[in-house]
């Protein structure tokens, strides 16, 4: 009997445990509560329409796919900030000699490629010297610009470029990515276009290209974030680019949910885009602005003679108008040839354009330019007044050239439209100056030097395909061009700015706004504006596109 006693004491012991275990679990369970935390993993995608052809910061100059690309994963010497000023990136700033002739750079030292080899000055010597050999197959400008330049290595971190006159401008070209020489070994200008590492290149940036993908055969590039530029790490395991055809299915794959992110909604797109649920619009002012320049020369129409006559041709135009009915608004306006960003804007210099064809219409009579009894276009004793309009022949350019067209109709100006079929076409067009006016997209540099565009050189050897003959107008970009301190230019460029808007070569239509969408799938991306495609994801370590659930301690569990 004892034995069995002491084994019941025994097992009731235990089963007393047991419940006062499930008792303090039960206990504790009732003050734990589940809840949803950001989840890391995943793919961010975002879609293109194009693809690129390479990824080499020396061959994507004529390529906006292959320019954003470049921008994620290379760096250059410099680069430009929101204001237009330039700004030490691989270096950490420049001296320029006495004589303006010597600018050397001293450079980063912590900097490593993304196969964990140093940066050098050997990267830096390898790069441009590619662009200084004949057989380079870029820009033959960007070609004869370096190929002015004597290059040399100071030290492994100190690069000195030698000019054979102070050229402000050159500063610019620094912004370009640099190449590893490490990993190009043997290879010159002659073959760069088909060096393998065009398909599997490595940089200094803040994205790395993923290995191991055959992205030109899928039209999908992975990249993932570069280590030492997120030290913090990124929930976001990858981000993933997919290449449309078309305007058409790369919207149609975001409405789908295929892709989470539109790198730019196309204009007629926007009312769908912004309707679908959970999407956000972050609209960006683009360093591009499409211009109308009138043909100044002797193969212009007569009206264009004079600046008077120029201004009733803008007067007679209603720019907003046109920014709202062909491109959803998503335009900004502004005056004269530089950006609103550029540190040479000054627009207190420049007359404000307001649409008011009453005006117009009277400048145009005073000029002799009549309207006949029941007719509907102007005519003088040499015959009816209908001008040249030269376009490109793409969507968006054809709209531009009947919106302009319709509206110049309103106050007697008749209008041939000419449609160039390609950019080549349009350029021999507008070099020809074979046109009365003429629509033109144009990407400005960073610097404010318009001397190519606008001096009196530049009718001949150069793109003033106005034939603007400004002789002060002249002088001021070319004396601006050899000062290096930027205070010391503005006032040559105030002063071209007075010419120009008394001159009124050029009347500018409309600055492109480029609209990102993002998708609800996509928590916490916070995007403000953004000058470069990088800076998008500034806060790319936030995102995420996925929850888990925890178990916590439950809120006020002791009341």
């Amino acid at each position: 009997m004892k034995f069995n006693l002491r084994w019941q004491l025994l097992l009731a012991l235990i089963s007393f445990g047991l419940v006062l275990s499930l008792l303090s679990v039960q206990s504790q369970s009732d003050n734990l509560c589940s809840t949803r935390i950001p989840a890391a993993g995943g793919t961010f995608v975002e879609g293109f329409v194009g693809a690129p052809r390479f990824l080499n910061p020396l061959l994507s100059d004529s390529y906006p796919v292959e320019r954003q690309l470049v921008d994620l994963v290379f760096d250059g010497l410099t680069r430009t900030n929101e204001k237009g000023e330039l700004i030490p990136s691989l270096a950490l700033g420049w001296d320029v000699s006495e004589d303006g002739l010597n600018v050397t750079f001293t450079l980063r030292q912590d900097v490593q490629w993304h196969d964990d080899v140093p940066f050098t000055a050997d990267d830096v010597v390898y790069t441009y010297g590619l662009l200084q050999q004949e057989a380079f197959p870029g820009s033959p400008a960007l070609r004869q610009l370096w190929q002015a330049v004597t290059i040399n290595k100071v030290t492994d971190f100190e690069v000195s470029f030698t000019l054979p006159e102070p050229y402000a401008p050159f500063l610019t070209a620094t912004t370009r990515g640099i190449l590893p020489a490490h990993l190009l070994a043997g290879v010159d200008a002659s073959n760069l276009v088909d060096a393998p590492f065009n398909r599997a290149p490595v940089g200094t940036g803040p994205f790395m290209v993923a290995a191991g993908q055959n992205w030109e055969g899928i039209s999908r590039l992975r990249l993932t974030p570069h280590p030492a530029d997120w030290r913090q790490g990124t929930r976001i395991a990858q981000l993933e680019y997919r290449f449309y055809p078309n305007p058409e299915q790369l919207v149609a794959a975001y409405l789908a949910g295929e892709v989470q992110a539109l790198n730019s909604v196309p204009y007629p797109a926007l009312p769908q885009v912004a309707g679908a649920p959970g999407s956000r619009l972050i609209s960006v002012p683009t360093q591009r602005f499409t211009s109308l320049l009138f043909n100044l020369s002797d193969s212009g129409a007569p009206l264009l003679k004079t600046a008077a006559n120029r201004r009733a041709l803008a007067q007679a135009l209603d720019r907003r108008q046109i920014i709202e009915s062909q491109l959803n608004g998503q335009g900004l306006l502004f005056e004269g040839p530089y950006l609103p960003g550029s540190w040479a804007y000054t627009p207190l210099l420049l007359t404000a354009i307001t649409p008011d064809p009453e005006a117009a219409a009277a400048l145009l009579d005073e000029a002799g330019w009549v309207l006949p009894e029941g007719g509907s276009i102007r005519a003088n004793d040499q015959g009816p007044l209908v001008l040249t309009l030269l376009s490109l022949d793409v969507d968006l350019h054809r709209r531009l050239a009947a919106a302009v067209a319709q509206q110049w109709a309103a106050v007697g100006v008749g209008t041939e439209i000419v449609l160039a079929g390609s950019a080549g076409e349009l350029l021999q067009l507008l070099g020809q100056r074979a046109f009365d006016a003429a629509i033109v997209d144009i990407s400005p540099d960073s610097d404010p030097d318009l001397y190519d565009f606008w001096s009196q050189e530049a009718i001949v050897r150069g793109q003033n395909y106005a034939g603007w003959n400004n002789r002060r107008a002249s002088e001021a970009l070319e004396k601006a061009r050899g000062i290096w301190d930027n205070a010391e230019r503005k006032p040559f460029y105030d002063a071209f700015l007075r010419q120009f808007d008394t001159g009124i070569p050029a009347v500018t239509l409309f600055q492109h706004v480029t609209t990102y969408a993002l998708s609800g799938d996509v928590k916490e991306a916070e995007i403000g504006r953004f000058s470069s495609p990088r800076e998008k994801y500034n806060s790319l370590a936030n995102w995420f596109l996925f929850y888990r659930d925890v178990t916590i301690g439950c809120p006020n569990a002791d009341n």
